[in-house]
């Protein structure tokens, strides 16, 4: 079932957004691999050492690009998010057309408490913007929508890079509204 906003969409974005909606996972070829950068983030976090962080999420996002064959991105962690009376920003994708390349800016610390954002968050934050991305270079969609599918393949990547005894995390759809 299409979110509430799909009815004020054109009839060429509510195609693009049903492909969306159709698409629940992402063939990556050896998941496994990304897992090391998972944990380099987390560790990233629990010292707080932004360095490390910019680190473990541009190789995890590269790695994601590479074995999809797409365009790698270029991931920016910075410190504090920017919050207004909206709320606070987690997280940002930037497309680009080609010879630029796209930007993804997520944030490791929130707005008013200036905290390390946890684990969990963070990751779903990043794998959130890279899910934008693979939306645009991967499955070739003209915009990229927040769909009930676009979710669902967000928590297929969380799920599959955090398959091991340290995150046993039961799988559960995960879908919300921005």
């Amino acid at each position: 079932m299409p979110f509430n906003y799909y009815h004020r969409l054109s009839r060429r974005q509510q195609s693009t957004y049903r492909r969306s909606d159709e698409m629940s996972e992402v063939a990556l070829s050896d998941p496994g691999q990304m897992r090391v950068e998972v944990e380099n983030i987390e560790r990233g976090l629990k010292t707080e050492s932004r360095d490390a962080v910019q680190q473990g999420s541009e190789r995890l996002a590269a790695l994601v690009s590479g074995q999809l064959g797409i365009p790698k991105t270029v991931v920016n962690v910075l410190a504090r998010r920017p919050s207004d009376d909206w709320g606070e920003l987690h997280g940002l994708y930037e497309p680009a057309e080609p010879p630029a390349v796209a930007q993804i800016t997520v944030w490791m610390r929130t707005a008013k408490r200036k905290q390390v954002v946890a684990f969990k968050t963070y990751l779903r934050t990043l794998l959130h913007e890279i899910g934008h991305h693979l939306d645009y270079e991967y499955f070739r969609l003209e915009e990229s929508f927040h769909t009930e599918g676009f979710y669902k393949r967000e928590n297929y990547l969380f799920q599959i890079l955090t398959q091991t005894a340290a995150y046993e995390e039961p799988v559960q759809q995960r879908l919300f509204h921005d």
